[in-house]
């Protein structure tokens, strides 16, 4: 994971604690809306991954106003915007971020894995 968060912060100005939670955040939501073999091989092949999911969910707690707002527009990868935000991640780091994130997952577990989870999820695509 260490080698993950490095390419984060160098790609997007994160801290590496703001990018360790991040990449929680984002892998806690593939759990919940992607397809639970694919998400469960690439967290797997992610070392220290459940405890950045630990550690991102409790920094994003219920959601604030920003998931709040989210949630009132359906949810999915707005409210996972909403959560992002709430830990410092701005508009322009996100996208460079979910890249670097895709891109390692493809690294660890392939295209055939990673593939039907961005597929699975609607505007999740915009991210990898």
């Amino acid at each position: 994971m260490d080698d993950l968060i490095a390419r984060i912060t160098e790609r997007t100005g994160l801290d590496a604690e703001t990018a360790r939670k991040a990449v929680g955040i984002i892998l806690a939501f593939l759990r919940k809306e992607g397809p639970p073999e694919e998400v469960n091989r690439l967290i797997a092949a992610m070392p220290s991954a459940e405890q950045a999911i630990a550690d991102g969910e409790s920094a994003s707690g219920a959601g604030g106003l920003i998931g709040s707002l989210g949630g009132m527009m359906g949810g999915g990868v707005m409210q996972l915007g909403g959560k992002l935000m709430q830990i410092g991640v701005d508009m322009g780091q996100m996208q460079p971020l979910g890249k670097e994130l895709f891109a390692y997952g493809r690294e660890k577990v392939g295209e055939d894995t990673l593939g039907p989870i961005v597929g699975s999820i609607p505007g999740l695509q915009q991210f990898v």
